[in-house]
């Protein structure tokens, strides 16, 4: 299978430098219902222009229907997966699991991806998504190398290589939605992530971009995705600009094609660049990873700061021009802007703000004549024409199978023929089609005025259009009636607890150390805490310890099939996002004994879909980030190995930060600045003192219950 490079297309100009740049697929949101609602986003005609002119090139269009669904949405949410299916996307990314499989046994041509939100990053998950009718899984960012393959061997899988990466564990990032009430699960994150705080640690006292990761760039490594079965390779960016689009689809475009990459390389760093890069987790975690001390673009570095004539000077082989833009950078931390004032044989003078030293880092930020060229490529698609045009005979145009005639015969020439000349220079224009032809004529005594000549060839290349890029059969409207499932015939006590003991009838257990499970003696049923992420190796260490529970509490759509498979109970956590009645009746059906509805819903909105086994979280501590690498960058030899951390906003808000080990690796938690208080429900209780005192002393916080998520 041919490797796809993907982009993301946040505008009609985006999707365009995209496809004319050469990338093989795009990925675009409509209006509604899409991770990105910040973007200009499409509506139906505009998808339409959009996936015609793409099949034209021979690429396709995914649509993102990825955010969660409130129950008073579900209508809409099905009308707009039939609109972008009826206007010819060649598959729908979706969310969530259960309104993926109802979309798939109203419309079983429909193609289905399974969203990185969806969190799938082991076997379990890709199976499940297979069984649910998804043709691909795109696979969250934290799943490693070796995962990966497995999962390739399994189904289609698509693969982040190039962006921004979340600093949460896709799909269960609720910093936004309690910090702000603007939920990253609905399109709308304030990205708390990027902005400054200090820890308790040795070394992290300072204020700094504590959570904020590095542009994701896996550059050569992506040889070793293909190697393991990815069939997609995905560009993160439906809110960068088109430059930066068209610079990473030629960049990864020279890597599948084993051509030169330096120049590629140097266009996608200018165009957006923060923290100078990192692989990614798929290969292990760099000290690159986070981006500490710088926020946004740095673009690329073309010299140093120096004195000349009383100026600030830049010695550099980069010809600068007017409009291009600069950062200037001071052992690694940002001063500020500089702009060209004027341009010298070996280098530019720079005019700044702040007061340079020589020696500060220039780095290029906005290269005007590289974007502008950038946006001039076109990777058209390459065509065969011949075209018939003989005195007596219909004329007739050929592209492949494609055969179109004209409707009369060709009169005779009374004083000068066409000419085969004449008739290539007529078919070299496309009207604006994407085709680079190759034409072909044959003529023999024939005319044509250049009127009917031109009427001719437009109505060939809109003829051919339509055969190459042919409208589809539409699907009609898809509903769904299902009302939800039993209601709850009483209610019972559960508590999520890190340590200690619990007087609720359910106990769920948060290990600090999955390798040394000791399952606490409290409560009539008890539950191992698994977290989103779980792995083969994190597996392996958690199996033999099976035994002392009654059931698995899981973070994650996993836990469907691997409950079954160990033969244990089934609690769904708060990570399956369950928001809607399908999503409900849907894990009601799969097998759940108890489920966790969204704590981004209004009391009112989860009481609609109590079912029997339903719960909420109501009281405690409030989990809002699963972080599956070390924000202290694994300095493991200066690591001081305590439970828990308190991370400071510039605001005074201090977040517990708990660390776990799972598969001799550490992870971390953070937590809301202040308690849950609510009515009855789960209860979320932190094993350390320290934190949940701070807590406690901070307030409480109703959370969702009186305002849904926006």
């Amino acid at each position: 299978m041919k490797t796809e490079i993907l982009a993301p297309a946040g505008s009609l100009q985006s999707a365009r430098a995209a496809l004319l740049s050469g990338a093989d697929a795009v990925y675009l949101g409509l209006k509604e219902f899409s991770a990105r609602e910040s973007a200009d986003n499409f509506d139906a005609p505009s998808l339409a222009n959009v996936t015609a002119f793409a099949h034209l090139l021979g690429a396709k269009v995914y649509v993102c229907l990825n955010t969660l669904v409130k129950d008073g949405e579900l209508s809409a949410f099905f009308s707009s997966a039939v609109s972008a299916w009826n206007a010819g996307a060649d598959g729908i990314l979706v969310q969530d699991l259960f309104l993926g499989k109802a979309l798939k046994e109203r419309c079983p041509e429909m193609i289905l991806h399974l969203s990185t939100q969806g969190g799938c990053n082991n076997l379990y998950g890709a199976q499940l998504a297979k069984d649910f009718g998804f043709s691909r899984v795109v696979l969250a960012r934290e799943t490693p190398l070796a995962e990966i393959k497995k999962i390739a061997a399994e189904m289609e899988t698509e693969v982040f290589v190039q962006g921004a990466l979340c600093t949460c564990f896709s799909g269960q990032c609720y910093f936004s939605s309690f910090a702000g009430n603007n939920s990253g699960n609905r399109g709308r994150c304030k990205q708390p992530c990027r902005k400054k705080y200090s820890v308790d640690r040795a070394g992290c006292e300072d204020f700094a971009y504590a959570l904020s990761t590095s542009d994701l760039c896996a550059g050569e490594r992506v040889n070793e995705l293909i190697s393991a079965g990815v069939c997609s390779l995905k560009i993160e960016g439906r809110l960068r600009r088109p430059e930066y689009v068209a610079a990473a689809v030629r960049y990864y475009r020279t890597l599948v094609d084993r051509a030169p990459s330096d120049e590629a390389f140097s266009h996608l760093k200018r165009a957006y660049n923060r923290g100078d890069y990192t692989r990614g987790l798929a290969f292990g975690q760099q000290s690159d990873f986070l981006s500490r001390e710088v926020q946004g673009h740095i673009g690329e570095k073309v010299g140093t700061v120096s004195l000349r004539n009383g100026k600030y000077f830049c010695k550099s082989d980069y010809r600068a021009q007017r409009g291009d833009g600069f950062k200037i950078l001071r052992g690694g931390r940002e001063v500020g802007g500089a702009a060209l004032e004027s341009a010298a044989e070996d280098g530019f003078f720079l005019g700044a703000k702040p007061r340079l030293q020589a020696g500060d880092e220039v780095r290029l930020t906005t290269d005007t004549a590289g974007g502008e060229a950038l946006l001039r490529f076109e990777k058209l698609r390459q065509i065969d024409v011949r075209v018939h045009i003989v005195a007596g005979e219909l004329p007739a145009a050929v592209c492949g199978g494609f055969v179109f005639k004209g409707n009369a015969p060709v009169p005779a020439a009374v004083n000068a023929p066409l000419s085969e000349e004449s008739i290539c220079a007529c078919f070299q224009k496309t009207d604006g089609l994407p085709f680079a032809p190759a034409v072909e004529a044959e003529t023999q005594n024939a005319f044509l005025p250049k009127s009917a000549l031109n009427e001719f060839r437009r109505n060939f290349y809109a003829a051919l259009a339509e055969y190459l890029s042919p409208a589809r059969t539409p699907v009609g409207n898809v509903s769904y009636e299902a009302a939800v499932l039993a209601r709850s015939a009483g209610k019972r006590s559960a508590e999520i607890i890190c340590g200690g003991r619990s007087s609720a009838e359910i106990v769920i257990y948060k290990p600090a150390d999955y390798a040394k499970i000791d399952a606490p003696n409290c409560g009539k049923e008890r539950f191992l805490y698994l977290p989103p992420l779980l792995l083969e190796r994190d597996e392996a260490e958690i199996a033999p310890a099976l035994a002392q529970f009654d059931g698995v509490y899981c973070e994650g759509y996993y836990g469907i099939p691997l409950a079954r498979k160990y033969g244990k109970k089934l609690f769904a956590g708060a990570g399956c996002n369950l928001t809607n009645r399908v999503a409900v009746n849907g894990m009601c059906e799969a097998g759940a004994d108890y489920f966790v509805l969204s704590h981004e819903l209004s009391s009112r909105e989860q009481q609609a879909l109590s079912a029997e086994g339903a719960f909420v979280l109501a009281e405690g501590s409030i989990k809002v980030m699963e972080l599956c690498y070390c924000p202290f960058s694994r300095t493991c030899a200066d690591c001081d190995r305590r439970a828990f951390y308190a991370m400071t906003d510039e605001d005074g808000r201090k977040f517990p930060l708990r660390r776990y080990q799972i598969g001799g690796k550490c992870r971390f938690e953070v937590y809301n600045c202040v308690s849950l208080a609510g009515e009855a429900g789960i209860v979320s209780r932190l094993a350390d003192s320290s934190a949940s005192e701070a807590l406690k002393n901070a307030g409480a916080t109703r959370g969702h219950a009186n305002r849904s998520m926006l």
